[in-house]
């Protein structure tokens, strides 16, 4: 059964690609970083100190940033058994006794349920391509909960949580918090499925920073007092139930008219489960659908003057960039360059992206001149799975909150430093 933890808070650090949060897992404890991901449920870590292995992440073939988890080190530590509905979860099977049939256990104790063997090795796939391979293990994750005065965090133990003990990932350097809907994920395995969570994403140029972070809150004071936000529907894809998705009925750029001819598949599901636009924070740049993406480009490249970065688009594979001026003792401000970008969600949720989230600086500035791309990509051309996908770098200096009560989530632009500087996150 769920642990039930009254609200927590745990600190959220920016890095180029995403936002990491810290888990605090073992007796004695041992501090693992993974990204947050809205769109998964396993919650996973690098296992063995020379044995985990990254294939095809040359990427990080130097980051030192991430220890791996050692379960031996821990004297809580268990494998989770065959039995165990995480395991069936984990192996997708409809059939409760597959695993432990795979885990070589007699027809005896499979009719009895009561195999003590552990749950078979799995492999986890990611949209993007990302394969893990591992174990699920057990072991006591530690909690910052909220208590009802300031500044009294209290620690909580969660026994047993469940989690992939990983020793080799395909294009995964580093572990993952889950945060979807599924059984398996964090919030769930904490009893908040009924509630909900909220985040502030930092903007990038805090990314890498040790000394800024920003707060993921989650249980009943993620949601409450929260009317002043505007809330969409989350829609329910038959195809991932444990996925978020949202509806994106039209797109502005300054106050000129909408772009014409949005896709339905951006806020409604065909017969077999294909579409909406996927919320997700293990995205970094949201992804539109062509002909859609090519439209939006050709409408701001309608309302730009500034001459073209060919060469940056070449060498980034962002389709749209700019040379803009650039000067410290100016009137105007940097990002007043650019038109505003809107995106209108299902309920007339308007949301305007805040400076900085759409077109970003892709070096230093020379010769009082800066070259600036369009953060947007296009989608694949597979026609299943998500039509769009509202990625982290959109998210940024906004309030998200998930309201898995009421299924919505609601939207607010924020100064998530100011936010976080005033909730104590930053060290002195």
């Amino acid at each position: 059964m769920p642990s039930q933890v009254s609200d927590m808070m745990e600190p959220l650090r920016g890095v180029r690609d995403g936002y990491l949060i810290s888990l605090n897992l073992g007796t004695p404890p041992q501090v693992i970083q993974v990204y947050m991901d809205t769109g998964s449920d396993l919650t996973w870590v690098p296992c063995g100190n020379l044995s985990f292995v990254c294939m095809d992440c040359d990427d990080y073939r130097n980051n030192r940033l991430m220890p791996t988890f050692s379960p031996s080190a821990s004297s809580s530590s268990l494998r989770d058994l065959c039995g165990s509905s995480f395991c069936l979860d984990i192996h997708s099977s409809e059939n409760s006794i597959d695993p432990c049939t795979i885990a070589g256990c007699s027809l005896t104790t499979l009719l009895k349920a009561t195999c003590p063997r552990p749950c078979p090795s799995f492999a986890y796939t990611y949209g993007g391509g990302g394969v893990v391979t591992g174990t699920l293990s057990r072991d006591t994750l530690r909690v910052h909960g909220i208590s009802s005065t300031p500044d009294n965090v209290v620690t909580r133990e969660i026994p047993k949580f469940c989690f992939g003990c990983i020793g080799s990932t395909y294009r995964e350097p580093i572990g993952i918090a889950g945060f979807g809907r599924g059984s398996l994920s964090l919030p769930s395995q904490l009893g908040f499925l009924q509630k909900g969570f909220s985040h502030c994403f930092l903007p990038f140029k805090y990314a890498n920073n040790p000394n800024i972070s920003s707060p993921l809150i989650v249980g009943d004071v993620a949601i409450s007092s929260k009317e002043n936000l505007q809330f969409t529907p989350m829609l329910k894809s038959p195809m991932y139930p444990n996925n978020y998705y949202i509806g994106l009925e039209a797109i502005t750029i300054g106050n000129a008219s909408a772009i014409t001819q949005m896709p339905l598949s951006l806020r409604e599901f065909d017969a077999q489960g294909n579409g909406g636009m996927l919320i997700d924070s293990g995205t970094t740049y949201t992804h539109l659908p062509e002909p859609l993406y090519s439209n939006l480009l050709s409408l701001l490249h309608s309302v730009i003057s500034y001459p073209r970065a060919k060469e940056m688009e070449t060498k980034t594979s962002f389709d749209l960039c700019y040379v803009v001026p650039y000067t410290i003792n100016t009137l105007t401000k940097p990002d007043d360059l650019f038109p505003s970008i809107t995106f209108h969600f299902l309920n007339n949720v308007s949301l305007v992206l805040p400076q900085g989230n759409h077109f970003y600086a892709m070096g230093a500035p020379a010769n009082s001149t800066v070259v600036k791309c369009l953060l947007f990509q296009a989608m694949d051309d597979e026609d299943y799975g998500p039509a769009g996908v509202f990625g982290s770098f959109q998210q940024q200096n906004v309030e998200v909150v998930y309201d898995l009560e009421k299924e919505r989530i609601g939207f607010q632009p924020m100064d998530c430093a100011s936010a976080a500087a005033s909730q104590g996150l930053h060290k002195k």
